[in-house]
């Protein structure tokens, strides 16, 4: 993990803690420095942190739309990308939101965060 940059792995560490929108902040000032391949990665990164803050918040509809777009750049990514076990991290994302995804075209008024769901970020030598 050594070659991976400093403030990536904060980001991961404040989505760990669950602080998604100081995660935002952070992968997204890497994200503008970064012209390399990862760019489209990060910005997944970037708007899943994003999704599970408007999911908390009850934004349904932002939390929807960011989800759906956060899966379409992270996708080409798996199984693994910066360390990352993506594919790990996309199941539970999908897990997490799946009662949100599932609740039909009306954005539903008695769905919350489940804690328990809230997805981890693992490096890939991690998994177990």
């Amino acid at each position: 993990m050594q070659d991976l940059p400093e403030q990536y792995l904060e980001g991961i560490r404040l989505f760990n803690e669950e602080e998604f929108f100081e995660c935002h902040d952070v992968l997204e000032e890497l994200w503008a420095d970064n012209q390399g391949e990862e760019k489209k990665f990060l910005q997944g990164m970037i708007q899943a942190s994003v999704a599970l803050f408007h999911f908390g918040n009850e934004n349904y509809g932002g939390a929807r739309k960011l989800y759906d777009s956060s899966t379409k750049y992270l996708t080409p990514y798996a199984p693994v990308c910066m360390g990352i076990d993506l594919e790990k991290f996309l199941n539970d994302m999908a897990t997490c939101f799946y009662e949100l995804r599932n609740a039909g075209p009306e954005y539903p008024t008695d769905i919350v965060l489940n804690d328990d769901l809230v997805p981890k970020i693992h490096f890939a030598e991690e998994r177990g």
